[in-house]
């Protein structure tokens, strides 16, 4: 069951696209965070939805919000997947173990190996504040995350 609004965030340490490490707690009290779970890199619907979010990424940095895009491949193919696409926000490496932090937030598909669309907006203290999680070919709303950010 996917982690729901009010509920703490589980905290978590992943390495970035470049192979830094990334923790959660890092922008409590600083940021909000918009934390996007996609399935892999490359695909379609996940390019379409990652480089939305890169082309939009004023509108967060105005509302004082950090993005984190979390998915099961590995660093190497991230490096190279946000190279290609021009993504300058982190891309978090959930490779191993496989699947641990898409697990803790809910949105692991066991039968697939990897993380459904969950999107969780967290709010400074580290509290979910809004969350949608979509199947596996189903497209988020990025505006649907800016008016939820527009409520903290």
């Amino acid at each position: 069951m996917a982690i729901q609004v009010g509920d703490k965030a589980p905290d978590f340490e992943l390495k970035d696209n470049h192979g830094r490490a990334v923790k959660l707690s890092d922008f409590r009290g600083d940021k909000n965070v918009v934390l996007l779970f996609y399935p892999f890199a490359f695909t379609g619907v996940c390019t379409g939805e990652l480089c939305e979010v890169r082309d939009h990424l004023p509108q967060f940095a105005d509302r004082d919000t950090q993005v984190l895009a979390v998915s099961n491949d590995s660093i190497h193919t991230l490096r190279v997947f946000a190279e290609q696409e021009g993504l300058e926000y982190p891309l978090l490496s959930d490779f191993w173990p496989h699947g641990e932090v898409s697990r803790a937030y809910g949105v692991f598909a066991e039968d697939k190996g990897c993380a459904v669309r969950g999107t969780f907006v967290i709010d400074k203290e580290g509290v979910v504040r809004w969350t949608v999680v979509n199947a596996l070919p189903d497209a988020r709303d990025l505006g649907e995350y800016v008016k939820a950010l527009d409520t903290l």
